[in-house]
């Protein structure tokens, strides 16, 4: 299944596109895309319901992000080796982690803010996981049990607030609207293969971006199974995994974006994002 939010922002009301890309609506089966519709018993209900059955929605609504009430974003640092050999840095001995504030949540057509004083924000396509069920010290055998789906993720950096402003990578990671995310959730079943799906990035018209899944040093796998030794994992946590080489902080000079730029970018069977950037003007 395709699932997703759609209408106004705050007040998204929860939908599907069918197979023939149909937006239907959910919200007379469910009140939400969140954690409680999202686990192996909501999914398997929500697999249950004809498509043609739902009422179709008419025009061009926006999309939300398609996860709701998320309670974490987990992201995962230099977890491509081609990636890690543009930055200059050595492929770490074990996933670095760090986190992204849910304030940072957009969805994945809606307006990109460079915050106040930055000097340097970046671009990350990803993949993002989304957990379906509680996880507490998951074997990596079954790491995939508690994976709901997957989902499109733009993880925006700013790259002087991240490395040269000391402390954490998080404040470099967390301004309004440094996330992205969706179209729309994949459901785990509808991904054959998490490690081997084509990812790209483009800016102004100009593919900046080119990877795949394939080159991720750790694992969906492993990553579900490592977080989960460290904290509690929940039903419609996100965990970004990490991006393909070609950011602009890798580029020679460096490309940072600006107020006007174009961001288009997508994963194979997981949709595409497109987001107009703009000054902060508060």
């Amino acid at each position: 299944m395709r699932l997703l939010r759609y209408g106004e922002a705050g007040k998204e009301k929860p939908g599907l596109l069918d197979a023939g890309d149909t937006l239907r609506d959910l919200s007379g089966h469910v009140a939400d895309i969140d954690g409680g519709s999202i686990s192996p018993d909501g999914l398997k209900k929500l697999a249950a319901i004809d498509p043609a059955s739902l009422p179709a929605v008419s025009g061009n609504p926006r999309l939300g992000c398609p996860v709701g009430n998320i309670g974490k974003i987990i992201c995962v640092g230099l977890n491509y080796s081609d990636h890690a050999a543009e930055t200059g840095m050595q492929v770490p001995a074990e996933p670095i982690i760090f986190m992204k504030a849910t304030t940072a949540i957009n969805g994945p057509n809606d307006t990109v803010v460079i915050p106040r004083h930055s000097k340097k924000t970046d671009w990350e396509v990803e993949l993002g996981i989304v957990i379906g069920k509680k996880a507490q010290y998951v074997e990596e055998k079954d790491a995939l049990d508690y994976v709901a789906g997957y989902v499109l993720v733009n993880d925006i950096s700013e790259r002087e607030f991240q490395i040269e402003r000391h402390g954490q990578w998080v404040k470099g990671k967390s301004a309004d609207t440094f996330a992205p995310i969706g179209p729309w959730l994949v459901t785990r079943d509808e991904v054959a293969d998490p490690q081997n799906l084509k990812m790209w990035l483009d800016v102004n018209g100009k593919r900046c971006q080119d990877g795949s899944t394939t080159t991720m040093v750790y694992g969906v796998k492993h990553l579900v199974s490592y977080i989960s030794q460290f904290m509690t994992l929940m039903p419609g946590d996100v965990i970004p995994t990490g991006t393909p080489p070609g950011v602009g902080a890798g580029m020679k000079p460096p490309m940072f974006l600006k107020p006007g730029d174009v961001m288009k970018l997508g994963i194979e069977g997981l949709g595409e994002q497109h987001q107009d950037v703009v000054g902060y003007k508060g």
